[in-house]
């Protein structure tokens, strides 16, 4: 960024600024008024200013300029000049947040050098910002299986362009690592990713964690939608935000611009916004409690995030991958998962999704032996293996039924859980279970087993034959 916004009321004086700055390589804008200055800073952000403390004709002088850019985008360094300088106007410029002083009439060279080593600072800044982003937000994303692809296809999509998404699917499903993936990926990768949780958010209070506020005591108190400027604000189980700060939202993303809560003065703000939730939000709009106008305005983008039960291969891959993860992050031990540990996980119920399987492996990670592989003994509700009992216990109606009935409902189940297991890929269950593909078509065609897509994915269900009348 190289762009400096010059203002100064004297003509001469903002044209010679102009011509030296781009004599070494900047691009320039001049204002001659406060009206100018405010109106080039609200079409575009400069990345850096030189201002004129005093200002003829004009409704605001350079300190208030100064005081209401350092508010609404701090991190514009600013360098004001003035020919009637003193120490204490220097020093009131410096503590309202001013990068240096400099009096006219000015020296070239100190001009260049000044400017240089304030844009210098402006960049290190901005680096450091996002690589503590960076190392506080990793983006990976773990998986192979039809329903991830679609997924990451349907992210990749989204990553270049300015519009609004709105990601659903059930809790655990890794909604903020795609919005993270969106954000990372996005030409807005430097600029902040602000989490707004509407559902630990006090009704009351909502307002003034989201806009800011002014006090006497405090003075400017920015909310998250200010904290976001530049980059990213996700508005996690869009669902739990009250109606009357629904309809502030929705201003805001229609004008740009919002007022604290106790202030007066519009803080305009530049944000592209991603929202969330678990619940059909058209039935939460039939209800009353959401409005159709903010859920238009977010579901521009709608993108359904699938649950581990649309994408069981995944599951090994995953569980693999917070092995490593929590290695490195919490030092427990890495173990390897054995390969029946892999069957049981592909077949177990996860209600939580991605984060009970996380919780699972840490879990496992903890009160197991680092010795020895991970086992379903290790896994929540696995019971350790008795070596000298063989027998299979009968559950449900099964053990009332007739063999060739109970044969084709165990049949049933289980080629419904090994081909849901292997992502509907007919030729990997095949191999599994040990049949032919040809043979294994057929045994399914008997059974009323047949696959649909869902989420990208092959799924299998039982399908009962209707009755000839």
């Amino acid at each position: 960024m190289s762009d400096i916004l010059i203002v100064d009321d004297e003509r001469d004086i903002r044209e010679l600024i102009a011509d030296i700055l781009r004599d070494e390589g900047f691009t320039t804008r001049l204002a001659g008024n406060s009206d100018e200055c405010m109106d080039e800073i609200n079409n575009e952000p400069p990345a850096l200013m030189i201002l004129d403390i005093w200002l003829k004709d004009s409704r605001m002088d350079g300190i208030d300029i100064l005081k209401t850019v350092k508010r609404d985008n701090p991190d514009i360094p600013i360098i004001i000049i003035s020919g009637h300088g003193n120490i204490e106007i220097a020093v009131a410029a410096i503590k309202q947040g001013a990068y240096d002083f400099i009096e006219k009439p000015f020296n070239i060279d100190q001009l260049t050098v000044v400017v240089r080593r304030a844009m210098e600072t402006a960049r290190l800044r901005r680096e450091n910002a996002s690589l503590r982003r960076r190392e506080t937000s990793p983006q990976e994303m773990i998986g192979q299986s039809p329903a991830f692809r679609t997924l990451k296809s349907n992210l990749d999509k989204v990553t270049k362009s300015n519009a609004r998404v709105m990601l659903t699917g059930e809790p655990g499903t890794g909604k903020e690592l795609a919005a993270r993936y969106i954000h990372a990926n996005s030409q807005r990768a430097n600029g902040p990713f602000v989490t707004v949780a509407s559902a630990s958010i006090e009704p009351e209070r909502m307002e003034e964690v989201l806009f800011g506020r002014e006090t006497p005591e405090r003075g400017v108190e920015k909310g998250l939608l200010e904290q976001a400027h530049g980059g990213f604000v996700y508005f996690d189980e869009v669902a739990d935000m009250p109606l009357g700060t629904q309809s502030k939202i929705l201003r805001v993303l229609t004008e740009q611009q919002f007022t604290r809560v106790g202030g007066a003065d519009k803080v305009r703000v530049d944000l592209r916004v991603i929202s969330s939730t678990t619940r059909a939000l058209p039935v939460e709009i039939n209800a009353g409690r959401f409005r159709q106008e903010l859920y238009d305005r977010l579901n521009v983008v709608p993108i359904a995030v699938p649950s581990l039960d649309d994408r069981r291969e995944d599951i090994p891959l995953i569980a693999r991958h917070f092995i490593e993860h929590l290695n490195r992050a919490q030092g427990l031990p890495t173990r390897e998962l054995s390969d029946e540990a892999d069957a049981v996980m592909q077949t177990m119920d996860w209600p939580g999704n991605i984060r009970q399987l996380r919780n699972a492996i840490e879990g496992a990670l903890i009160l197991g032996d680092a010795g020895r592989p991970i086992e379903p003994q290790d896994l929540p509700g696995h019971a350790p293996a008795d070596a000298d009992d063989s027998r299979i216990t009968l559950t449900g109606g099964l053990a009332t039924l007739p063999l060739r009935e109970a044969r084709e409902l165990f049949e049933r189940e289980y080629l419904l859980t090994q081909i849901n297991r292997f992502g509907g890929n007919i030729s990997r269950t095949a191999a599994f279970v040990g049949m032919e593909r040809s043979a294994l078509h057929r045994k399914l065609k008997s059974l009323g087993v047949v696959t649909t897509s869902k989420s990208g994915a092959r799924m299998a269900h039982f399908e009962e034959e209707e009755e000839e009348v």
